[in-house]
C-alpha cells in the first residue's frame, strides 16, 4: 500500500493550467510544482507567464514552460498539444482555469441584465466553455498515454448557486449571466466527460467562492456575514484541492463538484 506521500507526489508528472498567469492559476501552479510537477503556464499575457515560468524555476527547481494561446481561437487551441509533445512528451494534468470574470471590464458584461450584450455573452462561452471543450478533445491522447490523467475544471460558486442580489445593492456592479450560465455549463461537461473519458482520465470541477481581492469594504462585510467561516477565501485555501484532484489522493473519484466556499451556499 502506498504512503500518502508516494500517492502526493508528483515528480515526472506535466500539468497544463490555461489561465496560469492568473491570480488562481498562479497558485495551483505553485501546489503542484511543489510536489514535483513540471507546469505549462498558458496565458494571453506573455510577461506573466514568462515571470511565473521563472518563479516556479526559482522557487521548486524543474523545468516549467510558458505558451502564449489566444482561446478563441480554434487554430491556436489545435497547436497546444504539438507543443507539449515536443517539449514534454507527455501531459498528466489539464487544468481549465482561464476565464473572463466579472471585473473584466467588457462592454455590456458586468451590468444589469437589460444591457447585457448578446456579443459579450457569446465571448465569455466561447471562452469559458467552448476552449475547455476543444482543448480536452484536443490533449485527450496525451491524456490517456499519460496512465494517470486528471482534467480540473474550475467552475464557480456562481455556477451552481444563485446571486445573492442584496451584496450588491448600491455598488455598481454585479455577476454577469454569460459568466454564471458558463461555469455552470462547464460543471456539467464535467458530468458527462466524467463518463465518456473513464477509466483513462479522470474530470472534477472545483468551484471557488469569493476570493479577497481587496473588494469594497460593503461587499466584503455583506459576503462575510452570510458565510459561515467568515471571511472571503483567500489564494492559498485552493493549494490542497488542486494536489488532491491532480494527485493519485484521489484516483478513485471522478464526476465530482468540490466547493470551496467556506459554507457561503449552504
Amino acid at each position: 500500500m502506498k504512503t500518502i506521500k508516494e500517492l502526493s507526489e508528483l515528480h515526472s508528472r506535466v500539468a497544463l493550467i490555461t489561465g496560469g498567469a492568473g491570480y488562481l492559476g498562479q497558485t495551483m501552479a505553485e501546489a503542484l510544482a511543489e510536489a514535483g510537477a513540471s507546469i505549462i503556464i498558458l496565458d494571453h499575457d506573455s510577461e506573466r507567464a514568462s515571470n511565473i515560468v521563472d518563479n516556479l524555476s526559482n522557487s521548486f527547481g524543474g523545468k516549467h514552460y510558458g505558451m502564449v494561446v489566444d482561446l478563441t481561437s480554434k487554430e491556436a487551441i489545435s497547436s497546444v498539444p504539438c507543443e507539449i509533445e515536443e517539449q514534454f512528451g507527455r501531459l498528466d494534468i489539464l487544468i481549465n482555469c482561464a476565464a473572463l470574470v466579472g471585473s473584466d471590464g467588457l462592454t455590456g458584461w458586468a451590468v444589469d441584465f437589460m444591457n447585457q450584450e448578446v456579443e459579450t455573452w457569446e465571448k465569455a462561452l466561447a471562452v469559458n466553455m467552448t476552449a475547455p471543450f476543444y482543448l480536452i478533445q484536443k490533449c485527450l491522447p496525451l491524456l490517456r498515454q499519460s496512465g494517470s490523467g486528471s482534467i480540473i475544471n474550475v467552475g464557480s460558486l456562481y455556477g451552481v448557486a444563485g446571486q445573492k442580489t442584496s451584496m450588491y445593492e448600491g455598488l455598481n456592479y454585479i455577476t454577469p449571466a454569460a459568466y454564471s450560465a458558463s461555469k455552470g455549463g462547464l460543471t456539467q461537461l464535467t458530468k458527462y466527460l466524467a463518463t465518456v473519458l473513464a477509466p483513462d482520465v479522470r474530470v472534477n470541477t472545483i468551484s471557488p467562492g469569493g476570493i479577497e481581492r481587496g473588494q469594497d469594504r460593503v461587499f466584503k462585510e455583506r459576503y462575510e456575514a452570510l458565510t459561515p467561516l467568515g471571511r472571503m477565501a483567500h489564494e492559498e485555501d485552493f493549494k490542497g484541492v488542486t494536489l488532491f484532484l491532480a494527485s493519485d489522493l484521489s484516483s478513485y473519484i471522478t464526476g465530482q463538484n468540490i466547493v470551496i466556499d467556506g459554507g457561503w451556499s449552504l
